[in-house]
Parts: structure tokens; sequence; C-alpha cells
């Protein structure tokens, strides 16, 4: 016996949703006295096993995880595979006639006409938390002309950021009441910040924001030498603060890294408590209004 694991994350065609992969380690979980493989896409999982890879004759069995039984991948998983005892799990039967259906020896569905759903896979296996890190990216901000390095910047940042072991919340500091995708007062946006462990940003406001919640920033600044976001940090006295000259997968870590620990949120947590009007004593004065 061995096992060929496949689902829609197999296909070069097709996609692995967190439901797919969670799905497929449920099984994995109960195969774990198996001998098996697991197919998936180049596109996805560069470098491991692919259907291409997996030789028909060296399978006993083929296993299809989650995902709906239907549409001409299927059906060429069927011709390949013919050999093997098919067997599909957690999946959702469309229309029982299908052949992508009918191509398997056995069926055990989690929804299917006439039949009684059954619990998803995805809600069986445990999980790690990451850490949340909401992203605000500055716009193209051209009021500063070729000292600009917004395209540089944000190219390396957000790839390095991919790397992080994260779970990545792009925010836009931008309101619009007409766009749901969008926060429609500054109270939404600052309850989502609340919640997140840390912010990346190349925006004064993405640090504002952050810092203002308690949350620690790891801050960018994206015009040469550094502008306003540098600015803004010094009167916060915040340390985790970046040029775009000082930028490097080692700086990047190392603030990562104190963001997350134990002295990056104290420091957040006490720049929160650290407020400063002095502006709009000032502004009171300049119109001359007495002092509030």
């Amino acid at each position: 016996m061995r096992i060929l694991v496949t689902g829609w994350f197999s296909f070069v065609d097709g996609e692995a949703t967190a439901g797919d992969v969670l799905s497929l380690e449920a099984v994995r979980s109960a195969l774990a006295d198996l001998p098996y493989d697991v197919a998936w896409s180049p596109v996805f999982r560069p470098g491991a096993l692919t259907l291409d890879d997996a030789a028909p004759q060296t399978y006993s069995h083929l296993v299809f995880v989650c995902g709906p039984l239907h549409g001409p991948q299927l059906r060429r998983l069927h011709e390949r595979y013919a050999a093997c005892r098919r067997i599909a799990v957690g999946v959702s039967v469309i229309d029982p006639r299908d052949p992508a259906v009918t191509g398997f020896d056995v069926v055990l569905p989690r929804d299917a006409p006439d039949a009684a759903p059954r619990r998803d896979l995805a809600a069986l296996p445990a999980h790690a938390l990451v850490p949340v890190a909401g992203v605000v990216l500055a716009p193209g901000q051209a009021e500063y002309g070729s000292e600009r390095r917004h395209d540089e910047v944000h190219d390396r940042l957000t790839s390095w950021l991919a790397r992080r072991d994260c779970a990545r919340l792009v925010l836009d500091t931008r309101l619009d009441h007409d766009d749901w995708r969008c926060f429609g007062t500054p109270d939404q946006l600052l309850s989502v910040v609340g919640r997140l462990d840390v912010v990346v940003t190349t925006r004064l406001h993405g640090l504002v924001t952050a810092l203002r919640c308690g949350v620690p920033a790891l801050a960018v600044d994206p015009v040469r030498r550094g502008a306003k976001v540098s600015a803004q940090a010094r009167t916060w006295r915040w340390p985790a603060t970046l040029t775009a000259e000082e930028m490097t997968e080692d700086t990047l870590d190392l603030w990562w890294h104190w963001c997350l620990g134990t002295e990056g949120r104290h420091a957040a947590a006490r720049a929160s408590r650290d407020t400063d009007d002095a502006l709009l004593g000032d502004l009171r004065t300049a119109l001359g209004a007495p002092s509030s």
C-alpha cells in the first residue's frame, strides 16, 4: 500500500485555500501510520512533489481532500490514476451523476444531495497563533520629488514581510463612507489597530495610530535621508524607525523582533500614555485666544 493525497491544491490551475490545507492536515493525521505522499501544485509549493512527478504505478490508493467534485481537473485525475482505488473525503457533491464524482470508488462527502451534512475537516487540526501585523503603506507623495524612494522601499519591505510567519492585514488610513472595503470613521480604523500585535508602515499616520493605541510600529521612512515619518518618530522617541538607506534584511529583522518582544510592547504602552498637545496651545496663541 502507498497512498497519494491530492486536492485542489494539487492542480496547476487550482488553488490552495486555508480550508483545503487544514483539511489536508486532518487527513495526514489519520494516515500517520500509513505510507503516503502529498501532491502539490508547483505554483503554490515549488520543488515539492507534483502530480506529474507522482507516477501512477507507485500508488495503490488516491485520496482527494476537500473542495467541490466538479470540473475537468478531476476527470483527468481519474484517467491518470485509473488503476488506483480512489477515495474522496470532506468534499461537496453538486451533481452525483458528474463523472468527477462517479469516478471515485468511495465518496465521503461533507455535503451532498439527499444526505445529511457532516462537519468540515478544516475544524479538526490544531493551529498555532502567529503575530498579526497591520501593514500601512504611504501613497506616492509626489511632493517629495526626486527624494522619493517609495517604490523601492515598498518592494523591498513587502518582499521581506512576505517571508515572515505572520498574519498580514493591509490597512488604509483613507476614509470612505461609500466603499465598504474602507473605514468610514477614525474609530473604525483605531478599533482594528488596537487589536494588532505590530504595525509595519511607511506612513506617518500608520506610526501615530499604532503608538496612540499602544501597538509597536516598525516604521520605514520612504523619503531619502528621512522626512516626516522620521521627524514624527523623534517626537515619540520611537526607536524602531529606519530610513530608506538604513533598511536592510538585518535591520528589519532586528526591529521586528524588538517590536514583538516585551521591550517593544512596553515601549509602545508608555508611548500611548505620553500625550503632547503643545501644538494646540500654539494654535490658540496664534488666534489670540486665551489658554485653555
